[in-house]
C-alpha cells in the first residue's frame, strides 16, 4: 500500500516520505544526524513574516519623515533612518539640486564639522557619491569597500583604484567602507547624494538595499518639496527684508541699532526710523496680523504710508497713528495691527510717543531699567475711531530706549507676565562694557531672552517675527 501524498503548496512539491515498510539504514555512530528539514510550509510562513516585518519598519521610517515639518530635520531623520536600514553608524547627505537654485548644505551623522571638512577635501571625482553629485553618467551609486592598511597604493575593494587622499581621509576618520545612493524626484530631478560609513569592510545585504531603495525613492519625493517649502519661505523672507529699511539713518545725538528675524511663515512685523525737519527723527515699530505674502505685503504699505504720515505730521504721534487706523480700516478692512510711533528730538533727549496696542517701550540704563508707562489702547483696526493719549520721556545721557514687537516675548514660550520680566532681568543684566553700543545691547537681549540652548541661526525658524530697535542717546 503506497502512503499518501501531501498537497502541493503555492507550487512549492511536497517532500517525499519514506516507505513504513522499508527499514532505514542504521547511521554510523561517528556520523552526526542531519538536520531536520522544516516543512515547506513553515518556510513559506518565515518568508511572509519577514516581509511584513521590513513594510512595517518601512512604515513607520516614512511616516516619522512625513512628520519632519521643515528641510534641516529632514535631512537630519533621512540620515538617521538610512543609517539603520543599511546597518551603518555614520553617513552624510550633500544636498545640491541639479537645477541650481539651492539650498546647498551637508548634513552628516555621527561627524562633526571637522570630519566633514576633512572629508570635503577628498576629490568629488574620487568617492562614489561625489560622482553621483558631478551626474557622471557611470554614477549609480553602491558599495565602496577601501582597501585595508597596508594594502599597495592604488589597490580598492572590488578591483577599484582609491585616491591617496580619500585613503588618508578615511584612515583619519576610521571608516572601511561607504554605501551610496542618489537623491532623484520625479519633478526637480537630481537633488543631491547620500552615503553611509561602516567601521568595518562591509556591504549591505540584498535585503538591506532593497529596503533602503525603497525608502530612499520615497524620501527624495518628500525632501523635494521640503526644497521648494525652503525656497518659498527664503523668497518670502527675502521680501520682508526689502519692504524694511537697508540701512539706519545717522543722525547727531544718537546711536541705533535693529535686529529682525522673519519667521518661516512670513510676518508682518516691520520697523522704521526716519530723518524729520530740523533734526528730528521718527521712530517706528509694529506688527500686523497673520502670517504669509498677504501679511507681508500688508506690513509694506502700512510702514510706506506711515513714513508718508510722519512727514506730514510727525509731531503729533497720535495724529499719525489716527491717520494709519483709517486707512487700514479702508484698505485692509479684515486685518488688524499694533504699532508705536515716536517723534524724537536728540538734541533735546525728548521723545513723544503713542500706541497701539503695542508692547511699552524699555528705558535701559546705569541707574534704572523700567518700562515706559503708556496707555492701555487698543490695535489698529479693531475699534471705529481709534484715538490714545501720548506720553513724553527725557532718556539720560547714555541711556538707551528699546523697541521691540511682541513676536520676542511670545518666542520665550512663557505667559506673557513672566515673559516681560525676563526681559527685564536680561535688560538689567547689560553688561557695563556693552552699554555704549546698541547693537550689543540687542544681541545680548537676544541671547539671554530667548530660551537656553537657542542659537543665532535657530532664530530664522521662530515661528513669530523678532523686531528689536535699539536708539541710545549721547
Amino acid at each position: 500500500m503506497s502512503a499518501p501524498h501531501l498537497p502541493k503548496v503555492a507550487g512549492i512539491d511536497p517532500a517525499v516520505t519514506a516507505s513504513p515498510h522499508t527499514a532505514a539504514p542504521a547511521p554510523a555512530r561517528t556520523t552526526p544526524a542531519p538536520a531536520p528539514t522544516p516543512p515547506a510550509g513553515t518556510l513559506i510562513q518565515d518568508r511572509l513574516a519577514g516581509m511584513v516585518s521590513d513594510l512595517t519598519t518601512l512604515n513607520e521610517l516614512t511616516e516619522r519623515l512625513a512628520r519632519a515639518g521643515d528641510l534641516d530635520s529632514s535631512l537630519h531623520e533621512f540620515l538617521r533612518a538610512g543609517a539603520a536600514l543599511v546597518g551603518a553608524r555614520r553617513g552624510l547627505i550633500v544636498l545640491e539640486p541639479s537645477d541650481g537654485l539651492g539650498p546647498s548644505t551637508t548634513v552628516g551623522l555621527g561627524l562633526g564639522r571637522a570630519d566633514l571638512g576633512h572629508i570635503e577635501t577628498v576629490p568629488r571625482s574620487a568617492t562614489s557619491y561625489g560622482r553621483i553629485l558631478d551626474g557622471l553618467p557611470d554614477a549609480r551609486g553602491g558599495s565602496e569597500v577601501l582597501p585595508e592598511p597596508g594594502a599597495p597604493p592604488g589597490a580598492g575593494g572590488y578591483g577599484a583604484p582609491v585616491d591617496p587622499r580619500h585613503r588618508e581621509v578615511a584612515a583619519r576618520l576610521g571608516y572601511a567602507a561607504s554605501y551610496a545612493l542618489p537623491l532623484t524626484a520625479e519633478a526637480t530631478g537630481r537633488l543631491g547624494a547620500a552615503v553611509w560609513l561602516y567601521d568595518e569592510q562591509a556591504e549591505p545585504s540584498e535585503r538591506q538595499r532593497d529596503l533602503v531603495g525603497l525608502y530612499v525613492r520615497h524620501g527624495s519625493e518628500h525632501l523635494a518639496r521640503m526644497v521648494e517649502i525652503d525656497r518659498s519661505r527664503s523668497r518670502l523672507a527675502s521680501v520682508a527684508e526689502e519692504l524694511l529699511p537697508s540701512r539706519l539713518p545717522r543722525i547727531p545725538g544718537v546711536q541705533l541699532a535693529a535686529r529682525h528675524h522673519t519667521g518661516p511663515f512670513g510676518g508682518g512685523d516691520w520697523y522704521d526710523a526716519l530723518p524729520l525737519p530740523e533734526g528730528a527723527m521718527g521712530l517706528a515699530v509694529g506688527s500686523v496680523t497673520g502670517a504669509g505674502p498677504s501679511a507681508v505685503a500688508a506690513m509694506g504699505r502700512l510702514r510706506a504710508s506711515l513714513r508718508a504720515y510722519a512727514v506730514m505730521e510727525g509731531e503729533d504721534p497720535v495724529a499719525v497713528l489716527s491717520d494709519l487706523e483709517l486707512l487700514l480700516r479702508l484698505t485692509e478692512p479684515a486685518r488688524s495691527a499694533t504699532a508705536l510711533f515716536a517723534y524724537c528730538e536728540p538734541a533735546q533727549r525728548k521723545i513723544i510717543l503713542a500706541g497701539a496696542g503695542h508692547a511699552p517701550p524699555l528705558l535701559i540704563g546705569e541707574r534704572r531699567t523700567e518700562y515706559v508707562e503708556t496707555s492701555l489702547s487698543a490695535p489698529l483696526g479693531m475699534l471705529a475711531c481709534w484715538e490714545a493719549p501720548s506720553v513724553e520721556i527725557e532718556p539720560a545721557p547714555g541711556e538707551t530706549v528699546l523697541l521691540y514687537t511682541d513676536g520676542l516675548l511670545r518666542r520665550t514660550g512663557d505667559p506673557m507676565d513672566r515673559a516681560y520680566a525676563r526681559l527685564h532681568a536680561a535688560a538689567a543684566g547689560v553688561p557695563r562694557s556693552a552699554r555704549d553700543d546698541p547693537a550689543a545691547i540687542c544681541d545680548h537681549i537676544l541671547r539671554n531672552v530667548l530660551p537656553e540652548g537657542v542659537a543665532e541661526a535657530a532664530l530664522e525658524d521662530a515661528v513669530e517675527d523678532i523686531v528689536l530697535l535699539a536708539v541710545r542717546f549721547d
